[in-house]
């Protein structure tokens, strides 16, 4: 059983940033990978970013130079770090990982209005 635990959400002006943060409730190190994932309303979800135990990191193209995804191993934490905010990143943002089942986050929500 894991627990993922997300938290930094609310609302920013566009131009604005945040930093997301997602604690997992056993060490990182037992999972390839973890991952940050959005659902705008009435869109699917997609995937944002991904970092694995060795540190790779993969983006979605259009977010590219704008969010980064980084870990903190010692506290069992990744974050997402969100630059340069659009009215288009308004959604609910999900921490993902797999260990031996799908565990998802419950979310927290991310607002870009003026």
């Amino acid at each position: 059983q894991v627990q993922l635990v997300e938290s930094g959400g609310g609302l920013v002006q566009p131009g604005g940033s945040l930093r997301l943060s997602c604690t997992a409730s056993r060490s990182i190190f037992s999972f390839n990978a973890m991952s940050w994932y959005r659902q705008a309303p009435g869109k699917q979800r997609e995937l944002v970013a991904r970092i694995t135990t060795g540190g790779s990191t993969m983006y979605a193209e259009s977010l590219k130079g704008r969010f980064t995804i980084s870990r903190d191993n010692a506290k069992n934490t990744v974050n997402l770090q969100m630059n340069s905010l659009k009215a288009e990143d308004t959604a609910v943002y999900y921490c993902y990982t797999w260990f031996q089942i799908d565990y998802w986050g419950q979310g927290t929500q991310v607002t870009v209005s003026s």
